[in-house]
Parts: C-alpha cells; structure tokens; sequence
C-alpha cells in the first residue's frame, strides 16, 4: 500500500516538475534552429555603383533603357534556296567578304549531270534540225519538178498531192527540231543557274559574326528545319549599332534625335556617347530582358536606333545600359538600366 502511494508521488512529481522544464528546452531549441536557418537579410554596398540616369548628362534628366549592339545592316541570316549535302565552308567567323563572295558549296554533282544531259539534248534536236533542212529542200525540190510539168497527164494528181504533203511534214519537222533545241536550252540554262545558287554568297559586304554548318551536313531551303541556328549569320560592323528598348510610358519624354549615353553591362564607368540613327515606328512586346528582380516583361517599348563608334571594343550581341536625353520640365528617370521607375 506505501509502495503504490510512493509511486503516485513520483508520477505527479514528474508531470508538475520534469515535464514543463522538457518543455521549455525544446522550444528554446526550436527557436534557435529557426532563427538560424533564416537567409542572411544584411546589405552590402556593390563593388561598382550602378549607373544613374540622373548623372548621365550633369542636371539633365534622361531616360534609362536597355540596348543590344547590333551591325549597321542588322545581322542578316544566310540561308540556300537548294537542299543538299554540303561539301565546302569557305569562310570563318570574323573574316570580312565582300559582296558575291561564296560563303558555302551545296554538292552540285546532280545539276552538273542535268547540264550534260541538257547540252546532249541540244546537240541531238540541232542534228534533227539539220535533218529535217534536208528534208524540207528534197521535198521542195521535188514538188517543183511536179509543178513545172507542161504536160498535167505526164503525172498523176496524186503524186502531186503527195510531193505537197512532203513539203508540209519537212517543214513540221523542222519546227520540231527547233522547238527541241528551244527546250534543251531552256534545261540548259535552268540547270546552270541552278548550278550557281548551290553557291552560296555573300549578299553584301560584310563580318562573319557566326558559321553553323559544316561540310557533311545536310541544309533545307529556307534554313534550318525546327528553329534551330542560321547556317550562318553576318553583318555591316562598320559602324556599329545600338538598338535601345524606350518603355512605352517613357516615349513622351524623350527627345528624339538627342544624343544618347551608353556603357556596357557591367562597366559602368565606361561612357560612349552614341548618335541619334532612327526610330523604328512600331511599337513592339518587350523582348531584351535585363533579368531585373524588378523588370516588367508584359510592357511594350520604343526602339531607337543609335550608331556608336567602332573602336570602343563593343561587340556584336552585348548588352549595353543607355540613358537618352529627356524633355526639361519632366521627372528625372530611373537609375535602373532596364527602364523602369521607383
């Protein structure tokens, strides 16, 4: 009987004592490994400032934007108005051609043989030709012999008729042989032009910025099948160009023709002043994303063009920060390279 009231003790002893002070300790250590694995919300100051739309012309205000360089003729993507195997690249990227110069051989052994069928084709319709000249004389002949009889009963009439027929079907002949020749030639000469598209050549003078086929490889007209990569891209670097993505709420502001500011993505300190080129008059979805946390992809923006010199090591398809001259009187824009506004 004590035993049993010594073991009630105990429980409640436990259950009043022990239990809450176990209680107490795994909610401070709860706490605790919370409170570590929240994310480090301390701030640091960037290595380089960014730069600000304000400071990009002294106490002018500007417009921020994002750009692309891009050639002067745009970047023009090669392709062939011929399938085939391709068997010789003559170019690499950054050689400069000119324009006409051959870019890529597509395997021309097939219109080759088409030229030599076409040519053979020739030279047997003017063998017919030939023929039928012959033909057409004889006959000729022989039906004036008929004709120039005093004596109508020396011949009968139908010989004369036939002698007449032999005129007219010489004379078809001939035109068959002609028609033959006009057809060869016209194979002929389709084959040949055929021969120089498998060619394919530099539409102007211009830098190889990219070659994506290689001997061995097979090309459909039109380019490659699926969306994939330009057989090859060139393009005008001299000079370069800027294409710059105005915010549709920002193009009320900025003068147009004004020159603009320009840094490449991550150099800040680097300021090239570019030259007003044009403005392209539709207004298109946004599409040169600068991976802002901020950054709005469902805007439509402005794009300007902007010529820059060539010898201030920009390339084509960098990124680029630009700032734009805005109209006085009018809110300074934002110190974001993306366009945006705080």
């Amino acid at each position: 009987m004590l035993e049993t009231i010594m073991n009630r003790l105990r429980g409640v002893s436990f259950v009043r004592t022990i239990l809450p002070i176990l209680a107490v300790i795994a909610i401070i250590i709860a706490a605790i490994v919370v409170m570590s694995g929240q994310p480090d919300r301390s701030e640091e100051q960037p290595e380089i400032s960014p730069p600000k739309a304000t400071a990009a012309f002294g106490n002018q205000p500007s417009v921020a934007g994002s750009g692309v360089v891009e050639p002067s003729s745009e970047v023009i993507n090669i392709g062939t108005s011929l399938a085939g195997i391709v068997t010789k690249v003559y170019v690499a990227p950054g050689e400069q051609v000119s324009a006409g110069d051959p870019l890529f051989l597509v395997d021309d052994r097939a219109i080759r043989s088409q030229i030599s069928e076409a040519s053979a084709a020739i030279a047997q319709a003017r063998a017919a030709r030939e023929t039928a000249r012959a033909q057409l004389a004889t006959a000729r002949q022989q039906s004036s012999l008929y004709n120039n009889i005093e004596d109508p009963r020396a011949v009968s009439r139908q010989e004369v008729i036939d002698r007449s027929g032999a005129v007219r079907t010489a004379q078809a002949r001939l035109r068959q042989a002609e028609a033959d020749i006009h057809s060869a030639e016209a194979a002929r000469a389709r084959a040949t032009t055929d021969l120089g598209r498998l060619t394919v050549r530099a539409p102007i003078a211009a830098e190889i910025l990219s070659v994506n086929i290689r001997p061995g490889e097979y090309v459909n007209p039109g380019g490659p099948q699926g969306g994939g990569d330009p057989y090859m891209e060139i393009g005008n670097t001299e000079p370069l160009h800027i294409r710059i993505d105005i915010d549709e709420n920002e193009i009320g502001r900025v003068v147009m023709g004004a020159e603009a500011i320009v840094s490449p993505r991550g150099q800040a300190n680097q300021r090239v002043k570019a030259t007003f080129v044009r403005a392209e008059p539709l207004v298109t979805p946004k599409t040169s994303l600068t991976n802002s946390a901020t950054e709005r992809v469902d805007v439509r923006v402005l794009q300007l063009i902007y010529q820059i010199p060539t010898d201030q090591g920009f390339f084509v398809g960098q990124q680029v920060d630009a700032f734009v001259k805005a109209k006085n009187g009018t809110r300074n824009g934002s110190n974001k390279a993306d366009g945006t506004n705080d």
